[in-house]
């Protein structure tokens, strides 16, 4: 009669073991630190002038201030946001662990996370020839005339710049700017550099109006804003709209190339738009 043998016991490698649950911790830790590092410093900067502006306002308004603050400096300190987590989104660099099927984030050769990013698309049309519309924006020193919210731009070469512009709070943002594509009279497209504090692309299109009227000055623009979505809400609470910019930055540089000037009732509403109040004329 054979004598029954035990089946031998499949056991795992050691290694694989140790693989196994190296590969387990650092999931979790993916899971854990859901936010990218630039939006991290984005937290943590917009966070800080919560906190101080809450500080000095001393009354409800402040107090709420400070508290989201806080929960900016905390999101941006741990690189955890538990909105996030619910929504089931991370925004942090998983690919090195995970491999890329498991990241939510988009290469950063293309500067803007489109999952992050807010759209704006915005026409007006001014009654001049393109030539020296496009000739007046491409000069980007000439940029702060009619952007309100840009303190200045200082052009380095022909196609790179820097820009430092206003923040919620007081604070302000900057960022170097590459023009990546150019049609003489026609387009203006830009991308903002990789490790820039606001991730922007767009670009400027220049056509003729229809019926001689002049022409059609037409922006379309992706912007990242710190801290991403989250960030823009609470900016659009301290009058930091992207596409409210947009459309009184067109307004006043209708106003600019069709009469030589900007006049007070524009600038007012500029101001009253970037405080979040209703404007007067």
């Amino acid at each position: 009669m054979a004598l029954a043998t035990a089946a031998p016991r499949r056991t795992r490698p050691t290694g694989a073991r140790f693989n196994g649950t190296r590969q387990h911790a650092m999931e979790y830790d993916a899971r854990a630190h859901n936010v990218a590092q630039p939006e991290r410093i984005g937290s943590v900067a917009l966070g800080a002038a919560l906190v101080t502006y809450g500080i000095r306002r001393r009354d409800p308004a402040g107090a709420i201030a400070a508290l989201l603050g806080g929960a900016f400096v905390l999101r941006g300190a741990t690189g955890h946001c538990p909105v996030y987590q619910a929504m089931g989104v991370s925004t942090g660099n998983v690919d090195a662990i995970l491999g890329p099927s498991h990241s939510d984030v988009t290469g950063r050769a293309a500067t803007v996370n489109a999952r992050r990013a807010v759209k704006v698309e915005r026409a007006v049309t001014i009654a001049a020839d393109r030539q020296p519309l496009y000739a007046f924006w491409r000069n980007f020193a000439n940029l702060p005339r009619f952007m309100e919210h840009l303190e200045s731009v200082r052009v380095e070469s022909p196609t790179r710049s820097h820009w430092v512009a206003k923040a919620p709070a007081g604070t302000v943002v900057e960022w170097d700017a590459e023009i990546i594509n150019e049609i003489d009279g026609s387009l203006i497209a830009w991308k903002s550099s990789a490790d820039a504090e606001v991730p922007n692309a767009g670009s400027v299109h220049f056509t003729d109006a229809p019926g001689d009227r002049g022409t059609i000055v037409k922006v379309v623009m992706d912007v990242e804003p710190p801290a991403g979505k989250l960030g823009f809400v609470i900016a659009k609470l301290f009058g930091e709209d992207p596409d409210r910019q947009v459309r009184e930055d067109l307004r006043k540089f209708k106003q600019l190339m069709e009469t030589g000037e900007i006049t007070t009732s524009a600038r007012r509403r500029a101001e009253s738009a970037y405080i979040g109040a209703t404007p007067t004329e």
